[in-house]
């Protein structure tokens, strides 16, 4: 789900997003109690590239599938938009019992440790004139900066003066005719000179173009009150303490194959310890993918 001004921002965005018109949930999985025993119940979006789809493309599919192994286990989903009324409608439900990438600390659901940590990027053509490495690179003075609404690269070019370089993109898009990698699309097709989105959704899309570009980690922006990098974990319902330690074992014991899903995926890695937030994190941490 997963991903600020930061939290609050975040929050008004989340509540302000509506499910997909007459998208009704595909449910997979009404089985049987002894059934389930067997079965990894993951809740997932149905066409939500880098993350997750119904052809099962996603890198958390690929985790899903790892877990599910591990377990003794197949996966099987529930598919539901991620949007408002995800959680309600899928691991609330009891129709599924793992969402695959929460915020570390996303208070909606019992998270476990994080199992990796990403952060904003920068995208431009590798042999393009608008190579940016850090908010103040003087080139970003004339590029074209394509950035997702009321996200928190937005929040840095008011900080910078730059907002009126800003090719804004929206936050909610019409799955028939648009879809996340678009703006990446549109740095290599050279509509805009940069893009400043979030490296999951970044690093995948840019691996696909002929067009070489460049994926570079921004930099936090001291003062600003947002940061640029999060960590994701995997989520449960907030009273199932048994699945999150089991989840947790397998998360530490797999990581070098996890981490291998992740790079497959274009997935910038931050580096550093990963350590799960303490229960008594109330405030409502939102994901990118909401934005």
């Amino acid at each position: 789900m997963s991903f600020p001004r930061a939290r609050l921002r975040s929050r008004r965005l989340v509540l302000a997003l509506t499910l997909l018109a007459g998208s009704g949930a595909v449910l997979a999985g009404g089985a049987s109690a002894q059934g389930r025993a067997n079965q990894f119940r993951v809740c997932a979006d149905p066409n939500n590239l880098p993350y997750s789809n119904e052809q099962l493309e996603g890198f958390e599919n690929k985790l899903a599938e790892l877990i599910a192994k591990e377990l003794g286990a197949r996966p099987t989903y529930t598919w539901w938009p991620d949007r408002r009324g995800f959680i309600r409608n899928t691991l609330r439900a009891n129709l599924c019992d793992v969402v695959m990438g929460v915020p570390n600390g996303y208070d909606q659901v019992r998270w476990t440790r994080p199992y990796y940590r990403s952060t904003y990027v920068f995208v431009y053509a590798r042999s393009g004139e608008f190579r940016v490495r850090s908010w103040d690179d003087p080139v970003l003075r004339k590029a074209r900066i394509g950035v997702v609404a009321a996200t928190p690269p937005a929040d840095a070019m008011i900080r910078k003066g730059l907002i009126q370089n800003v090719v804004a993109y929206r936050l909610t898009i019409d799955l028939t005719t648009e879809y996340p990698g678009e703006i990446v699309d549109h740095v290599a097709a050279g509509k805009i000179d940069v893009a400043a989105i979030w490296g999951p959704v970044a690093g995948y899309f840019a691996k696909k173009h002929s067009v070489p570009l460049e994926v570079v980690p921004v930099s936090e922006i001291p003062g600003l009150g947002v940061p640029f990098s999060y960590e994701i974990s995997m989520g449960v319902r907030r009273g199932d303490r048994e699945r999150q330690a089991q989840l947790e074992e397998i998360l530490v014991r797999k990581e070098p194959e996890i981490r291998r899903i992740l790079e497959d995926y274009g997935v910038p890695l931050v580096e550093g310890p990963l350590a799960r937030k303490p229960d008594e994190v109330k405030r409502g941490v939102v994901g990118e993918r909401y934005q």
